[in-house]
């Protein structure tokens, strides 16, 4: 059976730090492959500040197109707003019964997870692997049977960061992948 990391995000944009996250987990974890969860809309995060979903998951498929064992997935398109993971971890195991599910989260996420929509059946059906995040523990939850706690290397950089510096119309070459910003600058994306 394939072991397939769901690593979700709202990616906007996608950039180095979550593409050095989904490669360590495809090749330092038992994870065969890591796909990137576009979501149209985190239940925790302001609408406004969103670039088109449909512009987001272009840019994780022009980031991730060369990259074996990495894919882009629209799966939350499909399913009611705001999506909760729980919603779409039970819609992709009944879609796809070849694959067992896990999910790829930061320190940051695992200390607010017993927050989170049916949390009791994540954890019991689910294995979540974790990434480290700078100034960040784990929280209540870290030690759960549950949890894998990885090495992956931390990278401060943000998706925010990345707007901020387009807006400011600072080089971000190295940040995002070329055909990345290609897109951005053929949209206009984050310069207003």
């Amino acid at each position: 059976m394939k072991q397939v990391g769901l690593f979700f995000g709202s990616f906007n944009p996608i950039h180095v730090g979550h593409l050095i996250i989904a490669n360590y987990m495809a090749n330092y974890t038992e994870l065969d492959e890591v796909w990137f969860v576009v979501s149209p809309q985190n239940p925790f995060k302001k609408k406004s500040t969103l670039a088109d979903p449909y512009d987001r998951l272009e840019m994780v498929n022009l980031a991730v197109e060369q990259t074996e064992g990495l894919r882009a997935s629209n799966i939350e398109f499909n399913l009611p707003i705001p999506s909760y993971t729980i919603d779409t971890l039970t819609h992709l195991s009944a879609k796809h019964i070849d694959k067992q599910f896990h999910l790829i989260m930061g320190e940051d996420n695992l200390e607010t997870l017993e927050k989170w929509k049916n949390i009791d059946i994540i954890l019991r059906d689910y294995h979540i692997y974790v990434y480290p995040r700078p100034g960040y523990t784990g929280g209540a939850l870290s030690e759960h049977p549950a949890i894998t706690r990885t090495d992956t290397p931390q990278m401060e950089i943000s998706s925010t960061f990345i707007r901020k510096s387009i807006k400011e119309g600072k080089n971000i070459q190295f940040f995002i992948p070329d055909k990345v910003i290609e897109f951005i600058d053929k949209k206009g994306l984050y310069s207003s």
